[in-house]
């Protein structure tokens, strides 16, 4: 047997060692640790366009003490505001957050937040994210306000100031998303760019087992005034994970211009990206069995080791604001995305409870360009003793993908506990050039939105009404044949309203209450041909858009080193089935009742904390002859809660320990409620210092995932089983240049 790999361990464990030896005897360097006020402005601090908040109150960049969170974000056509004054729920994880995590994927930073959890995609290694009981694609998570613009799949933290997630639908704040998506709340990019405080970052880092890489940040202001500034980043990490054979490697880099005018500001932000997958763990289909298998060890690999993803994205987006008069702004914006995908994946589908699985060669190609920008005015205003905030908006979206796939038919025999590794099979089909994909699919969205935001006792009380306008036109092709383009099969053309009405009031100046009625939006399906091999007798039918409809009430707290929020909401989201009658009918629904709870904030100095909890109640209600009638939706918990906390060790030079739980309740496989999925509790735990080499401030840290090794399921969602990660190391050290 090789001794690679075990001299490959020995090496890991002595870096390791290492490292934390250092963040135990390394002297201090206060001057340059990340919890003082210079620092968190520079790691917090970022541009943003849209509607401006008052003088006296906190910026949105701003972050509670400890710097983990902001204090708003983007709230879709409302602007940029900070969360005391709006009736919705949101929360901004920082790059300081990013950066001491370690975060590796999308996933690391939002796994912070107990309304969150996350899976991979069907048959790919994209992830997906569960707010409030319902998916959000990775296709559907905006970049600086603006849908369809970042990698479809994965996104490098690297590239991020800020990830703002919000709680609860969003059809007239962002519009409809492209994939039909984020019914239960949504993902907004914050990107980085320059700060009033120089940047030039280096850092270097190791992640079991393998996995080693380099980034660079650099940001300067520059011109009169400060006025221009340019921000860089770039990113490359190569290596095997820790999961048993699996490769992944990550170039990534971004590019940021704005200029800050008395009257016109203007942002460039410019992204590139490659993420290739070798021997990637993928999901596991289990439909049919009368329970689900235990998961298998947290490092076993039941994946191909030919098995393969290539992704590569270019993205970009400018956006431009003009203060025509101290009351009026106008904003225009308009980005630009390519990607080129091709895949070969292989996911088991289980035949039993002992972890018996078939596997079979699923190659995708798939290429999508999206051209998408959005157009506007805010106005403030009074009305006697009324304020207003007029807010008038039109968005536009283009998108035409390019695709293909071919596969093998003779299953590759294994079992997710003890895998069978296989030669790569032969094609066995092919429907569309594998090397040349043709078009398949065109998306069209647009819409206009208009609002008031009415003020009153002092703006102590703030009403929000208004309402958006969408249409949504897609068309489906053929696939192509012989490189010449398909035929259109398919056309879907609707037009719909969504209304918004919220309430917000300032109780003091750290409490305020909240109320909203807002909806979210979901293309209608078509009915098919058949079912069950019977004709489906109103076939072909177009639906119009699902609404799913969300009320809620909150209440948050603003204590200006601390922050916390609870509310209560249901939403409600259309479902639709063949019924007794062979009628395609949208009749069903499934109600999502629950409530949440999130801290945040540093309560007293040298300790910071992050967490909180959340229950839903997700039942199906209107279910096909009432079967499942009072089940719970699949693949939403109960109960989900988080506990972080940071603690900066008294009388020791510079050290900061941290400590995280995660714990997620029982899910369910299937409507029927037959297949449960066990409730799990992952614990992480970090240490960090902050030093000068050479008159040089550097920063090591050291994060440990999944201490105990656990393997778990760690969701359902989408009807099938993705585990969570095994125990993984990361160790860091950032030079401050």
């Amino acid at each position: 047997m090789s001794t690679v790999p075990f001299r490959r361990h020995v090496l890991a464990l002595s870096v390791s060692a290492a490292l934390a030896g250092l963040l135990l005897l390394m002297p201090s360097a206060h001057a340059a640790d990340d919890t003082d006020a210079q620092q968190k402005a520079r790691d917090n601090s970022t541009t943003l366009s849209g509607v401006q908040v008052e003088a006296n109150v906190a910026a949105p960049t701003a972050a509670y003490a400890g710097g983990q969170v902001a204090r708003g974000g983007r709230f879709g056509v409302l602007g940029n505001q900070d969360a005391m004054n709006v009736p919705f729920a949101i929360t901004s994880y920082t790059d300081t957050l990013i950066r001491n995590q370690q975060a590796r994927t999308l996933g690391d930073v939002v796994s912070n937040d107990p309304a969150v959890r996350t899976g991979f995609g069907y048959g790919n290694f994209s992830q997906t994210f569960t707010i409030r009981g319902f998916q959000v694609y990775s296709d559907d998570i905006a970049f600086d306000g603006l849908y369809g613009l970042l990698p479809r799949q994965l996104l490098a933290p690297e590239l991020v100031s800020r990830v703002e997630v919000f709680k609860g639908a969003s059809a007239f704040l962002n519009g409809i998303s492209p994939g039909g998506s984020g019914v239960g709340g949504n993902i907004n990019i914050a990107p980085k760019r320059a700060e009033a405080q120089p940047i030039t970052r280096v850092g270097l880092d190791w992640g079991s087992d393998s996995q080693v890489g380099g980034s660079v940040d650099i940001g300067r202001r520059f011109g009169a005034g400060d006025a221009f500034g340019v921000r860089v980043n770039a990113v490359h990490r190569d290596g095997n994970t820790a999961i048993d054979g699996e490769q992944r490697r990550v170039t990534a880099a971004s590019v940021a211009f704005d200029y800050q005018g008395e009257k016109l500001r203007i942002t460039t932000d410019i992204g590139y990206q490659k993420q290739v997958i070798t021997g990637g763990r993928a999901v596991v289909y289990a439909s049919g069995l009368d329970r689900v298998p235990r998961a298998p060890s947290a490092k076993t690999n039941y994946a191909q080791p030919w098995s393969n993803s290539s992704l590569e994205d270019t993205f970009g987006v400018v956006r431009a604001e003009y203060d025509f008069t101290p009351w009026l702004t106008g904003y225009v914006a308009a980005g630009a995305h390519h990607g080129n995908e091709f895949g070969d994946y292989v996911s088991p589908t289980l035949v039993d409870t002992a972890g018996n699985a078939t596997e079979t060669r699923f190659t995708v190609p798939y290429v999508a360009d999206t051209a998408t920008g959005e157009a506007g005015f805010n106005a403030h205003f009074d009305t006697g003793e009324v304020t207003h905030r007029v807010n008038v908006g039109f968005s536009a979206l283009s998108f035409r993908k390019k695709a293909a796939y071919a596969g093998s038919l003779d299953p590759i025999h294994t079992n997710i506990y003890s895998p069978t590794y296989a030669p790569v099979p032969d094609f066995a089909y092919n429907v569309g050039p594998i090397s040349d994909p043709g078009i398949t699919g065109r998306t069209q969205l647009r819409s206009i939105a208009v609002s008031d935001t009415l003020g009153f006792m002092d703006d102590r009380l703030q009403v929000t009404l208004g309402a958006r306008r969408q249409k949504l036109h897609t068309i489906g092709y053929a696939y192509a044949v012989d490189g010449v383009d398909g035929a259109k099969n398919s056309e879907y053309e609707r037009y719909t309203t969504s209304p918004v009405a919220g309430v917000n009031f300032r109780l003091a100046d750290q409490w305020s209450i909240y109320a909203n009625h807002i909806e979210a939006l979901t293309q209608g399906d078509q009915a098919p041909e058949t079912f069950d091999n019977r004709p489906v007798t109103n076939a072909g039918q177009v639906f119009a858009p699902y609404k799913s409809k969300q009320n809620e009430i909150g209440v948050k707290w603003d204590a200006g080193t601390i922050g916390s929020s609870l509310d209560l909401f249901q939403i409600k989201q259309p479902s639709a089935y063949v019924n007794g009658a062979n009628t395609f009918v949208v009749d069903g629904e499934q109600r999502n009742r629950g409530i949440e709870w999130s801290f945040f904030g540093q309560p007293v100095d040298g300790v910071r904390v992050l967490g909180g909890a959340n229950y839903i109640k997700p039942e199906l209600v209107k279910t096909q002859d009432g079967l499942n009638d009072g089940n719970d939706g699949i693949g939403v918990p109960r109960f989900q809660a988080n506990a972080g906390v940071e603690w900066d060790i008294p009388n020791t030079p510079d050290v900061t320990v941290s400590a995280r739980a995660v714990r997620t309740g029982k899910q369910y496989l299937d409507t029927a409620n037959t297949m449960d999925v066990p409730a799990w509790t992952t614990y992480d735990l970090g240490a960090r210092t902050t030093t000068h080499l050479e008159g040089v401030p550097v920063t090591f840290r050291l994060t440990v995932q999944n201490v105990t090794n656990k393997g778990y399921w760690a969701s359902a969602n989408g009807g099938y089983l993705t585990q969570g990660a095994p125990r993984t190391f990361y160790v860091s050290a950032s030079f401050d240049l």
